[in-house]
């Protein structure tokens, strides 16, 4: 049943609202929003293109006489579908539309944020944000007036294929109920669920003197979890390390092998109820990519972060074993460690073409042969600290300020084939996929779980352990590193979490990884 404004749809008991910005479609009972997977060309009016033109127009007309002035639009829409234990859970979509307006006068800087994008709307934002300005001038430790920040233009868009696949939204819940379905294989599987979540993010970055940037992304990012339970052992596993999300079109997922996953995911549930617990000492260390994921993220990436070294987020998030005068000198990593903060790479989750400061992303090393080189530091956090960064300065939305985040940061594929890295291990484990994680205030101490491990004894993979567990120190870990990974052993995984600041930000990171091996680790599992 349809409201005779058009604007909710009932559908069996459920109210479901959605945007004037995105027309409801009749073809398709119960629908939000037009259902058109990622990647998929829309008409352009129906993607608010004349939204986009008539805020270009507006902001020309209203951006005051000021130093710096900038308007950062996000308009975007998110669709997540789950069957849990063979039911379809309530559809989840939301639409998010707003502006940020940043001016910088005579030193001092403000911003405001809006969701009324009317001429009033963006006027009244525009004044607050001159307001806190100037009410900052002579306040800031930073001189912003100094700062000069890039005057980007162009567009950038989400890889899309020659011929991106198509779905119903039927089709997608039948996908998922199936799978949802192939775990049920034994009674001690407790709970399961197979789900998919699109996201479409569309941006537009303007300065009164002539930037203009437009961005499309697309984010597909399927997901699927099992747990099995025997006595007092529980026991998960996750479908693709967790991470399995890029940006693209639905062939990312009918491609990814998530059809025909759920028996597998299930079994290996099973497989660890069944399985002794980890050993405990210290030996060699194999992560898979699924785990490098989070020991990257944990252990580089926040203590990496520009503006923690800082000192802005001790009170919340905490700051970092690194200081400014490492750069260049410290020793973080064997040589065989090279890190890079790589926004390039098309497919993954956090890929772009400026941040949203407006600096042009390029691919950097942050860590080379081992030693430390740059920080992950926005144009801003780069004069306060008179140190290069990255393009780094990120928010998770239209109402939240940039901030130094990761987006894409990923460990360089090295020339050691798998099976060697177990063939030179005469005692150690292999660890696959994140269950826990635990990291001290300054990113330094830190003790990490995964869901599945083997034994390696002799140079040979043997059989399944459980609870898995290891521990260490940031700054002495990754010269333990002995061995990177072939490029076949890499996988390119994300996160849409990575939190940060007050007020909060999540905000989506990539990491691409090889298979990585270190030595004389701290391993331990649980009790029996």
């Amino acid at each position: 049943m349809r409201c005779p404004a058009c604007c909710i749809v009932l559908d069996q008991g459920q109210v479901l609202v959605h945007s004037a910005l995105y027309p409801m479609p009749h073809g398709e009972p119960g629908a939000l929003l037009p259902y058109l997977p990622p990647g998929v060309p829309e008409n352009p009016s129906k993607r608010g293109v004349s939204v986009f033109d008539s805020i270009r127009t507006l902001f020309k007309s209203l951006a005051p006489a000021v130093d710096f002035c900038s308007i950062r639009l996000q308009d975007e829409r998110s669709e997540q579908i789950a069957v849990r234990q063979n039911v379809l859970q309530p559809l989840s979509t939301s639409v998010d539309r707003g502006a940020m307006i940043t001016i910088m006068h005579r030193g001092g800087y403000g911003y405001a944020a809006t969701s009324d994008l009317s001429a009033q709307g963006l006027k009244e934002a525009i004044a607050r944000a001159r307001q806190w300005a100037e009410a900052a001038t002579g306040r800031f430790v930073t001189d912003y007036g100094k700062i000069q920040l890039p005057r980007p233009q162009g567009r950038y868009q989400s890889p899309v294929s020659s011929a991106p696949p198509t779905a119903t939204r039927r089709q997608l819940i039948d996908i998922l109920m199936e799978q949802s379905q192939a775990c049920a294989i034994d009674p001690r599987i407790v709970d399961w669920q197979a789900a998919l979540w699109t996201v479409a993010s569309r941006q537009l970055y303007l300065t009164a003197d002539g930037a203009d940037a437009e961005q499309d992304f697309h984010f597909v990012m399927p997901d699927l979890r099992v747990t099995a339970n025997e006595g007092a052992d529980t026991q998960s596993r996750s479908f693709g390390g967790g991470g399995l999300y890029q940006q693209g079109d639905l062939g990312l997922f009918f491609n990814s092998g998530f059809q025909g996953a759920g028996k597998k995911v299930a079994q290996e549930a099973l497989d660890l109820l069944a399985a002794p617990n980890c050993p405990s000492g210290k030996m060699d260390l194999l992560l898979m990519p699924s785990q490098m994921m989070l020991q990257i993220h944990e252990s580089i990436g926040h203590p990496l972060e520009l503006d923690r070294i800082l000192g802005d987020e001790r009170n919340y998030a905490g700051t970092s074993f690194v200081t400014l005068d490492m750069f260049g000198q410290y020793q973080y990593g064997s040589d065989l460690l090279n890190v890079t903060f790589d926004p390039t790479r098309p497919e993954q989750l956090a890929s772009y073409r400026w941040d949203d400061d407006g600096t042009l992303a390029e691919k950097e090393f942050v860590i080379k042969n081992g030693r430390l080189e740059r920080p992950l530091g926005g144009a801003i956090s780069q004069a306060r600290a008179g140190i290069k960064g990255v393009a780094a300065a990120r928010a998770c939305s239209w109402n939240r300020p940039a901030l130094d985040r990761m987006s894409n940061l990923n460990v360089e594929p090295g020339t050691t084939p798998l099976v060697d890295m177990i063939k030179s291990v005469e005692r150690g484990v292999l660890m696959d996929t994140n269950m826990s994680w635990s990291i001290d205030d300054s990113r330094n101490k830190f003790q990490f779980g995964c869901e599945y491990a083997r034994l390696i004894e002799n140079g040979e993979l043997k059989g399944v352990v459980k609870n898995p567990n290891y521990r260490g120190i940031s700054a002495t870990f990754w010269r333990s590193l002995k061995a990177v990974g072939s490029p076949d052993t890499v996988e390119v995984l994300g996160t849409p979490f990575c939190g940060k600041a007050e007020p909060s930000q999540a905000i989506r990171v990539g990491h691409a990884s090889p298979a990585c091996l270190f030595e004389n680790v701290d391993v331990f599992g649980g009790q029996d």
